[in-house]
């Protein structure tokens, strides 16, 4: 008898519940992405997978409709341009459909900096909790300040990223609800109000460039109010991302009266490695004083030789319009390449200052594609006028070239070092 009790003692435990095997396999593939994969890899693959699903949501069936047909090269292209916030199209955007456009919406705010961001913050909060149940008592405690202060700090640009888009959705709504001409102008090509605000909204804070509007923003040229809401859009998801980012801290910590951003605004230098938006005040005295004197130098040059302009340009307008015009081309041109007057017609200086300022900031303008401007016209040959930009007419294999280019320019911040390697890990 107490042999048989031995024996029954001495079997294996039972076996986990499923849920546990569940949870155990979890946290592996966590450690995994979170320890030993490349950032890089990480990164790129988001972009790619994101892509993939735009591009099979933009050639469905029920998203697509009974619209013109797009081939799926040019599909998978715009949805590459839209993740990566390029602002390059190939298409013209009023061929695609209402459920397109909400496609793009998602790709646009999945893609842009701000939201990105956000997301590293939740990771690298994970691998902290990760780094504390597996790390010693003594060292576990630090972990969990560090933790709890990127998650505040989480919940700072959450708010600041929600704030901005439902502030611009609102303006844009209610000025199109006072806006009788401007209001015309969707009813023409039959573009919602609702679908054009938020369109605009997220496409100008995450910098993407891209409007539901053939003639992107030239259509609006004479709405100044409306441009002096998308300005701010434009420069809180971009150069002036960091000092909005201390504002929105500053705020969360009045609200919640938490100390843990009361330390990181203090000493952002704590959190830098886990979350490099957060500058010292300094830094962004003068990040925002840069940013200021870049557009006022090119507004003072864009007024001094367009001021008395052809009509494509600033010519035939109100001097409040062509200010405000001259504003809001001098931001894009730094940073969402949105644009409101035809920028092949600008002087030969404004173009040189435009694109010494558009490789500085990696924006890309689009001027459409004239047969008109050809430089050999052939009257027995074929062409037809595009609104989307020259790249529209390159072959397959340079389109490919390109999305592996826009892809690759996304993830830039892996060599902030100009002229050394790429640095992965």
């Amino acid at each position: 008898m107490i042999m048989e009790i031995e024996h029954i003692s001495r079997k294996s435990p039972p076996p986990p519940p499923p849920f546990h095997s569940c949870r155990s396999l979890a946290r592996r593939f966590c450690h995994f992405l979170l320890f030993r994969c490349d950032p890089f890899f990480l990164q790129f693959l988001y972009f790619l997978l994101i892509s993939l699903s735009g591009f099979l949501l933009l050639r469905s069936p029920a998203v697509a409709g009974r619209g013109r047909h797009i081939e799926d090269l040019d599909l998978f292209f715009t949805s590459v341009s839209a993740s990566t916030v390029s602002s390059m199209d190939t298409v013209e955007m009023e061929s695609l459909s209402r459920a397109q456009l909400w496609v793009l919406v998602v790709l646009m705010l999945a893609g842009g900096e701000v939201f990105t961001s956000l997301l590293g913050l939740h990771f690298t909060s994970l691998k902290l909790r990760l780094k504390r149940e597996d790390s010693t008592v003594g060292s576990g405690g630090e972990l969990e300040d560090k933790r709890e202060v990127l998650r505040w700090l989480g919940y700072a640009v959450l708010g600041y990223l929600l704030c901005f888009h439902l502030a611009g959705i609102f303006l844009v709504s209610v000025y199109f609800a006072v806006a009788r001409d401007a209001r015309e102008v969707l009813r023409r090509k039959a573009i919602g109000v609702p679908v054009f605000a938020v369109f605009l909204v997220v496409s100008s804070f995450s910098n993407c460039g891209f409007v539901p509007t053939n003639e992107n923003m030239a259509v609006f040229k004479n709405d100044s109010t409306l441009l002096l809401i998308v300005i701010p859009q434009i420069l809180a998801g971009n150069t002036l991302f960091p000092c909005g980012l201390r504002l929105a801290a500053w705020v969360a910590k009045r609200a919640a009266r938490r100390k843990e951003l009361a330390g990181v605004l203090l000493a952002p230098e704590a959190v830098a490695s886990e979350y490099k938006h957060l500058l010292p005040r300094r830094h962004c005295v003068y990040l925002a004083a840069t940013a200021v004197g870049f557009v006022a130098v090119q507004v003072a040059m864009v007024c001094a030789q367009e001021w008395r302009s052809s009509p494509e340009v600033l010519g035939g307008m109100e001097w409040y319009r062509k200010l405000v015009a001259a504003l809001f081309e001098a931001v894009n041109s730094r940073h969402t390449g949105e644009t409101v007057v035809d920028v092949s017609k600008l002087s030969p200086a404004i173009l040189v200052l435009i694109a010494v300022m558009i490789a500085h900031g990696n924006v890309g303008f689009s001027v459409g594609y004239s047969c008109e401007r050809r430089m050999k016209v052939n009257p027995n040959g074929s062409c037809k006028d595009a609104s989307y930009g020259f790249v529209g007419r390159w072959s397959s294999k340079g389109k490919i070239i390109l999305m592996m280019v826009m892809l690759l320019g996304r993830l830039k911040k892996f060599q902030m070092n100009g002229g050394k390697a790429w640095m992965f890990g």
